[in-house]
């Protein structure tokens, strides 16, 4: 027993957890049903070049990569471009232009400072 006993905080976390093995599933699975002729990825995250290189390998679809260019030094990557058939940048003015406003009507949550 700890006496006294510890302060207690509230603790936010917005890591996001299986997201890109849910993607991968999904696009995996629907090439398998045919649900599309060309699929296009909103990421830059190489833990999905797999599934993209066993749909071109196994069903020869058009894959698009589309990446947020937030930063001149960023590039795609590698491991997802090769297995693209076009990759695109999100400009980070149309990027900006598509987030939340400032403070969500009718609610308390603000987008974070560094959201620019």
């Amino acid at each position: 027993m700890v006496n006294p006993p510890p302060d207690f905080i509230q603790v936010y976390k917005t890591e996001e957890k299986g997201s890109d093995v849910n993607l991968a599933l999904h696009i995996l699975n629907d090439a398998w049903l045919k649900a599309y002729d060309c699929a296009v990825l909103v990421s830059n995250d190489s833990d999905l070049a797999e599934s993209l290189k066993m749909i071109k390998a196994q069903h020869k679809f058009n894959l698009g990569l589309i990446f947020p260019n937030t930063d001149a030094k960023r590039h795609p990557s590698h491991q997802l471009t090769q297995h693209a058939d076009f990759v695109k940048r999100i400009r980070p003015g149309a990027l900006a232009k598509a987030q939340l406003p400032k403070k969500i009507p009718g609610t308390e949550i603000t987008k974070p400072a560094a959201w620019h």
